[in-house]
């Protein structure tokens, strides 16, 4: 009976405001009385609870706000996709240029034959190393590191070849002895020769390491541990680094990055995301015995080579060493 008292007594006391001083008066009116404050307070509750559930439940469905979150997932699906559809296509167009090298040392019953790298059964023949290197031209040249071949370039035996597998440019695999052209130990770079008949060979696209910039994607492609045609990658990590040389001179403007390069990768080329050689993979830091990658790797720039292989191909020596 109570609460039906003061809800008679409520309407007449709750005029429609029409302007803020009504309202102001028609709320210290209404605080007078707790009890009238207090059904006001429910009957609002009962009011506005509902509508801000319905609120708040539009906007947690709201279609539009859905439709663009699924187009953002979809739009960063789309660029991952497009991310690795390119680097596929780099190994693709890339792979057939690098070659894979090794060291042998052939039988002494071998030793006068003209064809004792192709005679020479795998099984017999002892492998002194591996390495890496690329295409540089259709007549066979083939660049690589110094220390790669540095071997066959000391041998006072005869019994030292290197063997170099490739594919030509229809894809089809085949292997030849490789031959000393030129060598610079003070650069760690060697060019060797192969015979290519019958075979058409697919030569690198050189880039340029003058506008390189940290940060950047880069790709290395070798034969680490004799695992033929592995791809890694990462960022150029640093420029203008400085290297030691096989005969102990300082390799100057090296590229220093993060793409994995061990034992095997020396002489494959480091590339950049177009597919352009910007460097020969030379070095990389290990921790003490353990002989793994700390992510510290170097490559030589592709534009000291580019000075460089035009007079090993001639002369078969750099240029400071015929003077």
């Amino acid at each position: 009976m109570v609460v039906l008292g003061s809800l008679s007594q409520i309407k007449p006391s709750l005029p429609i405001p029409t302007n803020s001083s009504s309202f102001s008066s028609s709320s210290s009116s209404s605080c007078s009385n707790p009890s009238q404050k207090g059904l006001i307070t429910k009957r609002r509750a009962i009011l506005f609870g509902p509508a801000a559930v319905v609120a708040s439940l539009l906007h947690f469905y709201n279609p539009i706000s859905s439709l663009n979150l699924a187009l953002a997932q979809q739009q960063q699906k789309d660029e991952l996709q497009q991310e690795e559809d390119r680097a596929v296509n780099l190994f693709q167009e890339t792979s057939p240029s690098v070659v894979y090298i090794k060291d042998i040392e052939i039988d002494k019953s071998l030793k006068g034959s003209p064809n004792a790298v192709l005679q020479s059964e795998d099984e017999s023949t002892k492998v002194e190393g591996t390495g890496s290197g690329f295409i540089w031209d259709k007549f066979g040249h083939i660049v690589t590191n110094y220390h790669v071949v540095a071997k066959l370039a000391t041998d006072q035996t005869g019994l030292q070849r290197c063997k170099v597998y490739m594919v030509d440019a229809r894809g089809n695999g085949f292997s030849s002895e490789g031959k000393i052209v030129g060598l610079d130990a003070g650069r760690d770079l060697a060019v060797l020769k192969v015979d290519v008949e019958g075979h058409e060979l697919k030569p690198v696209v050189l880039g340029t390491s003058s506008d390189l910039h940290v940060g950047q994607s880069c790709f290395a492609i070798g034969n680490p541990y004799g695992y033929e045609n592995t791809l890694t990658t990462g960022v150029v990590s640093g420029l203008g680094r400085e290297i030691p040389s096989p005969n102990g001179n300082a390799i100057k403007g090296a590229i220093q990055t993060d793409a994995a390069i061990n034992a095997g990768n020396s002489g494959g080329p480091l590339i950049d995301s177009y597919g352009h050689v910007i460097g020969v993979n030379t070095a990389t830091f290990t921790r003490k015995g353990s002989g793994v990658s700390s992510g510290v790797n170097f490559a030589i720039p592709i534009d000291s080579v580019v000075r460089t292989v035009p007079y090993l191909i001639v002369y078969g020596t750099p240029y400071s060493n015929r003077f």
